[in-house]
């Protein structure tokens, strides 16, 4: 559980998160401070990706209030999106790397994204997220000469370049055997503990009981917390 003097990095009162007019879960009350590795799980369509997609504004927040990362949901117009992502990872299960450059232009497509100019900087910045990630050596390769496991922590590394205080993972392991899912979330939980908030989307129940975190549910149009994974070991996202 969070420390009370740690950083509040997301924040819902009486939020109603919607996929235009449906109401997808309601009356949503979370905080989650610096640091937190928190787990978010559920049924397909109870609401996960919606909760997730509200908090980095792919979804507008009507009713209720919200803060991420300093952003206020409410009231958020769409110039300052670019700025509250800035402060976000987003990590898919899908990778969605650009295949026809190597992992090294992918990194640097997304610095240039958000505006960054100096060459040498870049170059190291890319340089230090691949050791970050265990991948030294393979900033040349293209996404198709590696292999699953890989390719998501070329995609967390990605998502570490603008150093954000939360990433947002949606079922990053939902494409990986065990063993690489096992490393992966090692990987995500590292960088909890070196201070970035880490909210991760997943039904990979048997890797989340070797990994005892904060567990939030989508259940029945709302949000909830449990402490007892093994009820929902039957659940398919």
């Amino acid at each position: 559980m969070a420390m009370s003097n740690q950083e509040i990095i997301i924040k819902l009162e009486n939020a109603e998160i919607r996929q235009k007019e449906n109401v997808i879960l309601k009356d949503v009350n979370l905080e989650i401070r610096a640091g937190e590795f928190i787990y978010l799980i559920g049924k397909t369509g109870s609401g996960k990706s919606s909760l997730l997609k509200t908090l980095y504004a792919d979804l507008p927040l009507r009713n209720g209030t919200g803060e991420c990362c300093g952003f206020d949901l409410t009231t958020l117009k769409r110039k300052q999106i670019p700025y509250l992502r800035r402060k976000l990872g987003i990590v898919f299960q899908d990778f969605e790397l650009l295949t026809d450059r190597s992992v090294n232009d992918n990194l640097q497509f997304v610095l240039q994204a958000t505006g960054w100019t100096d060459q040498k900087a870049m170059e190291s910045r890319m340089q230090s997220v691949l050791d970050l990630v265990g991948l030294e050596n393979k900033g040349y390769k293209m996404p198709h000469e590696l292999s699953g496991g890989e390719q998501q922590r070329v995609v967390i590394a990605r998502a570490l370049l603008n150093t954000p205080q939360l990433i947002l993972a949606d079922e990053p392991t939902g494409n990986l055997d065990p063993k690489t899912s096992h490393e992966i979330l090692n990987l995500l939980l590292a960088i909890s503990r070196s201070g970035t908030t880490v909210l991760m989307a997943s039904h990979d129940y048997h890797t989340m009981q070797k990994f005892n975190s904060r567990i939030i549910v989508c259940e029945d149009d709302a949000l909830r917390e449990t402490s007892d994974i093994t009820q929902f070991e039957t659940i398919h996202a």
